[in-house]
């Protein structure tokens, strides 16, 4: 009997010539372009362009306001994941979709949304700002806009996993005699720490990129307010080519090996679950 060479996907090589060409030339190209453009410059000059008293504080804003917001968005999205796949209520599929409603608005709206609610005299403003609350031109408006871009990816990873969660693994630990704090504990968050790692992931790099929504929120300040992105941009404005990709480098840079260790976090938490 002649074996019968079975393909998934018809047209297979051709298939995969077009994913690699698209592949390389949308993402590898670019990727290319910018490391060849930095290497222009000497090692002296390099480090003179990315690591200035200024770049240092836009690098710690930039990283420390996505960690913050991406961690806040494990709570956040997994809440709200929780209660979408949990509970039936009223207006169940509005609150599905108002979810995604960040990945289809444009960035620049939801930053300036943000900076005239949270302004002195803004619907949110007028009640927060007497009371010390600053939320637009600040740091604290940073990771609020961040939270906003980043809550899907946490939404949309963690909703599927517990949609296939097994109820009997619950109803088996409740046979046992243990509580519901120790059943989510010993039962559901191990199934979920991939999920919510993956989440993370995705939130952390999303935010770590973000512009048009800060540039807005946040006033620009040097030393205060200035994020990697936007210090980019203001180096382009000066004409400073060179600089401007020698810390969009070190951003990328950066910004992959925390990737790779995040990944390698989740294989790890995965092979932890399997055992």
């Amino acid at each position: 009997m002649a074996s019968v060479n079975r393909r998934v996907l018809p047209g297979f090589s051709l298939s995969l010539g077009y994913t690699v060409f698209y592949l390389s030339v949308l993402v590898l190209l670019p990727i290319a372009a910018c490391f060849a453009k930095a290497s222009s410059l000497s090692l002296d000059a390099f480090w003179g362009a990315v690591w200035t008293a200024r770049a240092r504080s836009a690098y710690l804003l930039t990283f420390g306001a996505s960690f913050v917001a991406a961690f806040s968005n494990l709570f956040l999205g997994g809440l709200i994941a929780w209660v979408l796949v949990r509970y039936k209520f009223p207006g169940k599929r509005i609150v599905d979709s108002i979810v995604d409603l960040p990945l289809a608005l444009p960035t620049a709206v939801g930053g300036l949304v943000y900076s005239s609610l949270y302004v002195k005299r803004g619907w949110l403003g007028r009640f927060l700002v007497p009371l010390g609350i600053q939320g637009a031109y600040t740091r604290l408006g940073i990771v609020l806009v961040l939270v906003f871009v980043g809550l899907p990816f946490v939404v949309r990873t963690v909703q599927p996993v517990l949609q296939d969660f097994d109820p009997e693994s619950e109803e088996a630990s409740s046979t046992l005699g243990a509580n519901r704090w120790q059943t989510f504990y010993t039962v559901i968050l191990p199934a979920l720490l991939p999920a919510l790692i993956t989440g993370f992931a995705l939130a952390f790099a999303r935010c770590i990129g973000e512009y048009g929504s800060v540039v807005f929120v946040s006033g620009n300040m040097p030393f205060k307010t200035e994020i990697a992105p936007i210090l980019i941009v203001a180096r382009l404005e000066e004409f400073a080519y060179g600089e401007a990709t020698a810390i969009a480098v070190l951003l990328l840079t950066t910004s992959l090996v925390m990737l790779v260790l995040i990944n390698w976090l989740e294989r790890w938490s995965r092979r932890y679950e399997n055992r």
